[in-house]
């Protein structure tokens, strides 16, 4: 099992280029089950979720491959209509699936999700929705198995509990081929959800609202496969940014979107970190002596949860001390036990850390990454730790951040995978 070994100390300088995002590649592979033929991504990114979406895919009769940031989904109709246990289990946007296939073919039988154990992400608002369109859901044996009476969904009002961005998208897909007009109120407003509904326009789908709290969907008869460039990752553009932050030095993110970041932007200048965004880039420089601020996790355009194990390994290592409030997930310091391994200062409760922070008080020590991010975060504070911290685990890296090494390398990081 492959291993990180980060050499603290060094200072980070240059460019370096965000990725396609990763949590708008994946719905979009989803998507492309709407319409059989030949759909193209470009700007796709070379992750083990990918890779697991493809998979999936292909259990359902589609064949997709990769060229460079390039691919290509061919999309024939299934054979069966089962997104299976073993490949669901690695992934838990497999779920979104649900609503293409739904919407589609009127059927699914879809293995209830895993993913990262960050909290418990319960499906029930997915499958309010579908069954506002008219989809029947019964849960059996670990499955949830659907259908639709007619063959074809009907439009609805859906309005959620909470902003879910899972639901949202999926509620979204399956109403693009629905009978008359679909409402969705309290829908998440996140980037990721922009570009998906610009790719189901492209298919002839008719969305409007998307990126506001009411999206409508007038459905369509049917979709033809399109192309389309998936938009950067604001979560990998704002982990290298911290990177920047906790190492000094100057660092500059190229291809992403500014306006995405604006919230995470806000709290690294309000830390005293000097940030320049330009159209589609920011600069940070940093050069000692920032303070603690204190954030708060929200639906966007709040602070992404994402970026929340980051942005606490940043605070370990600044001046005087930072409240961070977790509320979109009830799991999500599970970082917290290794950053304490490293020498920080910190304080967790259910959904709050307080932490104390010690500029040059961490030291390399071996850890372990629980989930996605908390494999980012604790890449981040060997970054700033004296001596050598080896991160075991890191295959949860690799499902959302592609060649992190080598970007880090890039910048006069000391990292390594073994």
């Amino acid at each position: 099992m492959d291993r990180m070994r980060v050499v603290g100390g060094k200072t980070l300088r240059g460019e370096v280029r965000a990725s396609g995002a990763k949590n708008s590649a994946l719905k979009m592979l989803f998507a492309s089950l709407l319409a059989e033929g030949r759909h193209e991504f470009s700007n796709v990114p070379d992750l083990k979720d990918v890779d697991s979406s493809f998979a999936l895919l292909e259990s359902l009769n589609c064949k997709a491959r990769r060229e460079g940031d390039r691919v290509i989904i061919d999309v024939a109709a299934p054979g069966n209509f089962e997104a299976h246990y073993d490949l669901v289990r690695k992934m838990r946007a497999s779920i979104l699936c649900l609503g293409p296939l739904l919407a589609k073919y009127g059927q699914a039988q879809v293995s209830l999700p895993g993913g990262c154990a960050i909290g418990s992400r319960p499906i029930n608002l997915h499958l309010e929705g579908m069954k506002a369109l008219g989809a029947e859901i019964e849960l059996k044996n670990g499955y949830v198995h659907a259908s639709v009476p007619g063959g074809r969904l009907q439009g609805g009002q859906i309005l959620f509990e909470f902003a879910t961005v899972g639901g949202t998208e999926n509620v979204m897909m399956a109403a693009t081929l629905a009978n008359g007009t679909t409402y969705i109120e309290n829908a998440a407003k996140e980037p990721e959800i922009v570009d998906l509904a610009n790719y189901l326009n492209k298919m002839g789908a008719k969305i409007s609202g998307a990126g506001t709290s009411i999206i409508r969907v007038d459905g369509v008869k049917s979709l033809n496969a399109s192309q389309h460039r998936v938009i950067p990752d604001r979560i990998e553009a704002g982990t290298l940014l911290l990177a920047g932050a906790i190492a000094g030095g100057d660092v500059t993110v190229t291809d992403c979107v500014p306006d995405d970041l604006d919230a995470l932007l806000a709290k690294l200048r309000e830390a005293g970190h000097e940030i320049h965004a330009g159209p589609n880039q920011v600069r940070i420089k940093s050069s000692g002596g920032a303070r603690c601020v204190d954030i708060t996790t929200a639906p966007h355009p709040g602070f992404p949860t994402d970026l929340q194990a980051q942005f606490m390994s940043l605070m370990c290592v600044s001046e005087g001390v930072s409240v961070i409030s977790e509320t979109v997930f009830e799991n999500r310091f599970m970082h917290v036990t290794e950053l304490l391994r490293l020498g920080a200062d910190i304080t967790p409760k259910t959904r709050v850390a307080v932490v104390r922070g010690k500029p040059g008080g961490l030291e390399g020590a071996p850890v372990m990454a629980t989930d996605l991010r908390a494999s980012a975060c604790l890449v981040l504070a060997g970054l700033a730790a004296r001596g050598e911290t080896v991160v075991n685990r890191i295959y949860h890296l690799d499902r959302g951040y592609e060649k992190l090494e080598n970007k880090l390398s890039s910048l006069g990081a000391a990292v390594e995978r073994f």
